[in-house]
């Protein structure tokens, strides 16, 4: 389970800060989904700040079990956000997708934390 563990939350702690990296390089193609569902620019610091500290909480994890539960737990509620504001602009599935492969990422980032 250990194993499991590593890479899941590797991935996601991954995943995450590339997201954020978006957000803060002000990509064209992120800034324009984000303001689709309702985000203004100036709140895509404080979202890549959350991402950012998501995934450092999953690294931190490895050493510290309740900060990666936490980290783990984090990202999902942020990632069910995500997929929350694409359904309500009734965005289609390719458009949320990435947001949802990411929430479910994190559900299983949290469960092999929880399991450990």
């Amino acid at each position: 389970m250990k194993i499991a563990m590593i890479i899941v939350s590797s991935l996601l702690a991954l995943a995450a800060v590339a997201s954020a990296s978006g957000k803060l390089r002000k990509s064209p193609q992120v800034i324009g989904t984000l303001t689709r569902v309702g985000v203004k620019e100036s709140q895509m610091p404080l979202l890549a700040l959350l991402e950012i500290a998501g995934g450092a909480g999953l690294l931190v994890g490895f050493a510290v079990k309740d900060v990666g539960r936490l980290a783990a737990a984090g990202l999902v509620l942020y990632f069910a956000g995500a997929v929350a504001a694409h359904l309500r602009v009734k965005d289609s599935v390719a458009l949320f997708a990435p947001a949802a492969f990411l929430l479910a990422l994190s559900v299983a980032a949290l469960v092999v934390q929880v399991g450990r």
